[in-house]
């Protein structure tokens, strides 16, 4: 089964109007969607993420449509994370930022610290629990930001742009660590500019222009980063 489906949805913001036929979002793939600045790509990452209501269409996840009410929203939502472009960090240390969402959801002790602590190794950051979040470069608060989303364990990770601003080495460490992901089980999309990422890493191919999705050839889904 599907883990999330989108049925003729349009959605009109302003001028823009996001069109999308189609798009289904298998359990356990990792997917990259390309395209250029202002195509729609951080625009269907909300969608997905269930932020935003679509005018028409339907929305199904795991087989069944979603009932747009708060209740049932705020379940399903816990079981999707959005990392944005420019993410968002609480004041406080980096352990603060990664323990509050999982102490929402009953994760304490040294469960929560071995969690921290194993997030934070996987971006290159161990040692940074105690660091204060306005301290850190724009590279680091993205890093935390994604350590962050990985301790929650999402069924589906949607990330806008996340080896921008990352140097080479970074970028690598990375990207190797992301298209492990869905052997995990983790549903993966990844939005993207860098027109080389999807060949580096694998996954198929959703490419948009202009708000529509438009056809490209898919990428075998096998590591290729080095």
């Amino acid at each position: 089964m599907a883990l999330l489906e989108l049925n003729n949805i349009s959605m009109l913001q302003g001028d823009f109007e996001l069109q999308v036929p189609q798009l289904t979002l298998q359990r356990g793939q990792l997917y990259v969607l390309r395209g250029e600045n202002g195509s729609g790509k951080s625009t269907l990452l909300r969608l997905l993420a269930l932020l935003q209501q679509p005018q028409r269409g339907e929305i199904c996840f795991a087989g069944e449509p979603i009932a747009w009410r708060a209740e049932r929203l705020q379940a399903l939502r816990q079981k999707i994370t959005l990392l944005d472009q420019n993410p968002f960090l609480f004041a406080g240390s980096v352990e603060k930022n990664l323990a509050f969402g999982l102490k929402l959801r009953g994760i304490h002790g040294d469960r929560l610290r071995q969690k921290i602590d194993q997030a934070l190794a996987v971006v290159g950051l161990s040692g940074f629990q105690k660091r204060r979040a306005k301290e850190l470069s724009g590279g680091e608060s993205r890093r935390v930001a994604l350590a962050r989303a990985l301790c929650l364990q999402p069924k589906l990770l949607l990330l806008d742009e996340p080896t921008a601003n990352l140097d080479i080495g970074q970028v690598g460490v990375l990207e190797k660590f992301l298209v492990s992901l869905p052997q995990q089980g983790m549903t993966v999309v990844i939005a993207s500019h860098d027109s080389g990422q999807a060949e580096r890493i694998g996954g198929e191919v959703v490419q948009m222009a202009r708000g529509k999705l438009i056809d490209a050839p898919a990428v075998t889904p096998e590591l290729k980063v080095v």
